[in-house]
């Protein structure tokens, strides 16, 4: 490995921080499977499977409730074909206005370039305390 997908994996955060979700489905295989935290608002329908479903169930669904979501990137480090972020959710839950600051680890794997599996955890009972 290389650090070629540390660089994936920085384009994905850096767009996601812009709001430009095109620009982040840009850099998923259309096989993604995207598996949100039990208990996350996202966990509904997880796992989501193709690009359409990350669009629509988890991108639209953020856009929606916490317009400005950004993540702050602590740590970023490869493990043979996965690549493992830890950091911070920053934003306000749109329907309370309540502010969020929850920490997160993300799990992706990557194929040629492209982000095929992502798993997250993350502090729900932050993220429970925005949105009731």
């Amino acid at each position: 490995m290389s650090q070629e997908n540390i660089g994936v994996m920085n384009n994905i955060y850096k767009a996601f921080n812009r709001g430009d979700f095109p620009a982040v489905l840009e850099l998923l295989d259309p096989r993604i499977e995207w598996v949100a935290a039990d208990n996350s608002p996202l966990a509904d329908r997880s796992p989501y499977r193709g690009l359409e479903a990350v669009h629509d169930g988890v991108f639209e669904r953020i856009a929606a409730g916490f317009p400005g979501l950004t993540i702050r990137v602590d740590e970023m480090f490869e493990a043979g074909e996965k690549v493992v972020m830890l950091g911070v959710y920053i934003g306000v839950f749109k329907p309370t206005g309540k502010r969020i600051q929850a920490q997160v680890a993300h799990i992706w794997t990557l194929a040629a370039g492209k982000a095929v599996k992502f798993q997250q955890y993350m502090d729900t009972y932050k993220m429970a305390e925005a949105v009731k």
